[in-house]
């Protein structure tokens, strides 16, 4: 068995441990879910533009913060926990985005890599973080699938194999609600 799968059933086994009320399986997943999560931020904020002042650590922190505060959610197994992860970190992110672009409070627009933007256009590498989510969350009215695989792909840092796995669905199907979904975020964003 390789040491990812093994993770992911520990973290798995610990989760409901813990929901169940141990409180020593708590101490124990820390570390484990912690250098995950710091894994993940870490290769989303790689591709950041030249200068962005959020750091690794910060995101991460307080990802933690929101997913374990919360003492009603439910997960299901490790990837339903960080697919959850990855919907904080997206909101944490906007929420980041919007503060710095407050005019009032001196802020600039924020521009953040749309991962594998090459793909949707070659000379656009960068998108607005808030009009990013804006468009998210329209294509949710119509799409829950594509906007859920952008969300865990680009936010989330997830393979399309996790991101099939969270969905249910196929490789092949995560690959295409991907391509079709920039597309369609690329000509919403560009309006």
């Amino acid at each position: 068995m390789n040491n990812e799968l093994q993770n992911s059933k520990r973290i798995t086994l610990l989760l409901h441990q813990w929901k169940e009320g141990r409180k020593d399986a708590f101490d124990e997943i820390f570390p484990i879910v912690y250098s995950e999560l710091r894994r993940r931020a870490s290769a989303y904020l790689r591709n950041e533009r030249k200068g962005h002042t959020l750091q690794t650590t910060a995101l991460v922190n307080e990802a933690y913060l929101q997913l374990f505060d919360k003492s009603n959610l439910n997960f299901e197994d490790c990837n339903h926990f960080f697919a959850i992860a990855a919907n904080a970190m997206r909101r944490i992110l906007v929420d980041y985005a919007r503060t710095r672009k407050r005019k009032k409070r001196g802020g600039k627009d924020e521009n953040l890599p749309l991962d594998e933007a090459r793909y949707v256009s070659v000379n656009e590498k960068s998108v607005d973080l808030v009009a990013l989510d804006e468009a998210l969350s329209e294509l949710a009215e119509f799409d829950e699938r594509q906007a859920k695989v952008v969300e865990l792909k680009y936010f989330g840092g997830m393979t399309n194999q996790e991101t099939a796995d969270i969905l249910g669905v196929s490789n092949v199907t995560v690959r295409r609600d991907w391509n079709m979904a920039k597309a369609w975020l690329h000509q919403q964003i560009s309006k």
